[in-house]
């Protein structure tokens, strides 16, 4: 795990491929190691209050607040449109323009803990908005793909896989929303994250990058 920046107010990291950003809960059976955990042992604080969430199969730059008040100051930048998020992912195919927006409705089945795209409004389903732009196309060892970077307007589960996968171009490596490959990770990462600081108000901006751009 990578640590980028450290203070009494917060941590930046990077969040491995198969780790929860969010602590264990009592429902969960199966026991996973998670980002609080790991943070515990490399950072040397005692709590660690998660802003925004992370796919487990995803890896990428995450925050954590160290103190309740912390986390209240960044929650109130989520709110107010004052934190900035954006992706890489590898998807099959290519969108049809370089750049653009989808906006579908999303219905979450929690027992299957997997998203749908619906065409009417109901109980449960909340709208999902993203935009992307195309950096790069050609061929994968996995077949014909799309390097695009994408920024997330609203944040529900499993977002950026379900939209581009409803439309075809599932992410390389995800078998959950149609991905017929044999890539053992999901060509997703979390490269871009941009807010204040929840104590001094400076700018915070972090940029990483993922080890699947050797793929294309």
């Amino acid at each position: 795990m990578r640590i980028y920046y450290s203070d009494e107010h917060v941590v930046v990291c990077v969040k491995p491929a198969g780790i929860q950003s969010e602590a264990q809960t009592l429902e969960q059976k199966t026991p996973r190691t998670s980002m609080p955990e790991l943070l515990m042992q490399e950072d040397g604080g005692e709590t660690y209050f998660p802003i925004h969430r992370l796919d487990t199969a995803a890896a990428g730059l995450m925050v954590y607040a160290k103190t309740r008040e912390a986390a209240a100051a960044l929650s109130r930048a989520v709110t107010e449109g004052n934190f900035d998020k954006k992706y890489l992912a590898l998807v099959h195919g290519c969108p049809e323009t370089e750049t653009g927006e989808y906006f579908d409705l999303l219905f979450k089945d929690s027992k299957r803990n997997k998203s749908f795209v619906v065409t009417n409004p109901r109980k449960g389903v909340k709208e999902a908005y993203l935009s992307y732009e195309v950096l790069k196309s050609g061929q994968t060892p996995y077949g014909d793909a799309a390097l695009v970077l994408v920024t997330l307007k609203t944040g529900r589960t499993h977002q950026i896989r379900v939209q581009f996968s409803s439309r075809r171009m599932p992410l390389l490596g995800d078998g959950k929303y149609g991905a017929k490959d044999h890539c053992p990770f999901l060509a997703l990462f979390s490269a871009y994250l941009s807010f204040p600081h929840p104590a001094s108000g400076q700018r915070m901006t972090f940029e990483a990058e993922p080890e699947f751009l050797e793929l294309l």
